[in-house]
């Protein structure tokens, strides 16, 4: 038998792994019939004398093969042999992290002799019907609004959003009962801080690297208003800081003011100082003027947010 897992769901695909050994292990408690092969460092001979060796102790062995892609040689003559490896008692668990062509000669082939597992982003609904199950999961109660806001400052990164709820849960682990001020307290946005990548390529004259960074935003379908919502949230702060270095005061009377998270608070500190307290009034000022020229709609959000890059 045949198993082939693949997609950009890293995450999905990993768990998805792990219950397929769990239950492998359930039946075969030794574990000792199981291998995980690494395909870049085996020969196929050596994996197909592996795979048809007679025993008379082991039943139905399960092989896990990574990166079979990674290697021409070997993922060629598992193909040739793709028929009899398929009627075999034993497992054999192919996974691939990436997304593959529909037209893929390999991919038509497993579909037609093993079975097939595609993870793909999850998105919209589906999404959020995975964040409620992963709660449920934790036995703690959501209010409205929490799945949204952890989708708006996390995304679909199945990874991050993980770590985030078992964080949260834990936090409200007496209360049982997560609202949207806890997500704002204990959660920072991935947007956030991608965006002082973008900062720090303005400060550095990299206006083609901050616009690429944008772009990628963008590509993933992050909303322009949010981004430009983000920028000058930090442009703020680095406002804020650089008037207290001009006065003469420290990162340390920043922070006791808790304007922001102290991270943020000590990164704005640093990236301040490529800026001028005058030239960081001129960028926040062309920042109020193209929110204004978005809203009012005398400009597309996603036009107005690359101008605005490529101005400041």
């Amino acid at each position: 038998m045949i198993i082939f897992l693949y997609g950009k769901d890293t995450y999905r695909l990993q768990q998805k792994l792990k219950e397929i050994e769990s239950q492998y292990k359930k039946i075969h408690q030794a574990g000792l019939n199981l291998e995980k092969i690494e395909v870049e460092q085996i020969d196929f001979q050596e994996f197909w004398d592996k795979l048809f060796q007679q025993s008379m102790f082991i039943k139905k062995k399960m092989f896990f093969l990574e990166n079979l892609f990674a290697n021409p040689k070997f993922k060629e003559k598992f193909l040739k042999k793709i028929e009899p490896i398929a009627k075999s008692q034993d497992i054999v668990v192919i996974t691939e992290k990436k997304e593959l062509p529909k037209n893929d000669k390999f991919l038509k082939n497993l579909k037609k002799h093993g079975k097939i597992q595609h993870f793909q982003p999850l998105r919209g609904a589906e999404l959020k019907t995975w964040l409620k199950n992963e709660f449920q999961k934790q036995e703690v109660e959501v209010a409205p609004g929490v799945i949204d806001l952890l989708v708006e400052l996390v995304g679909n990164d199945l990874w991050q959003l993980s770590n985030e709820i078992k964080k949260i849960s834990l936090y409200k682990k007496k209360e049982k009962k997560i609202v949207v001020s806890d997500v704002e307290f204990l959660v920072r946005s991935k947007i956030e801080t991608d965006i002082f990548k973008t900062v720090d390529a303005l400060a550095n004259k990299e206006k083609k690297k901050a616009l690429q960074l944008i772009q990628k935003h963008l590509e993933k379908g992050d909303s322009p208003l949010y981004l430009l919502k983000m920028i000058n949230f930090q442009f703020r702060n680095l406002l804020i800081a650089c008037s207290f270095r001009e006065d003469g005061k420290t990162l340390s009377d920043l922070l006791q003011l808790r304007l922001s998270h102290p991270y943020v608070a000590k990164k704005s500190w640093l990236a301040s100082h490529a800026f001028t307290l005058n030239q960081l009034k001129k960028i926040y000022q062309r920042i109020f003027e193209a929110d204004f020229e978005i809203k009012t709609g005398k400009i597309a959000p996603e036009i107005g947010l690359k101008m605005l890059i490529a101005q400041l």
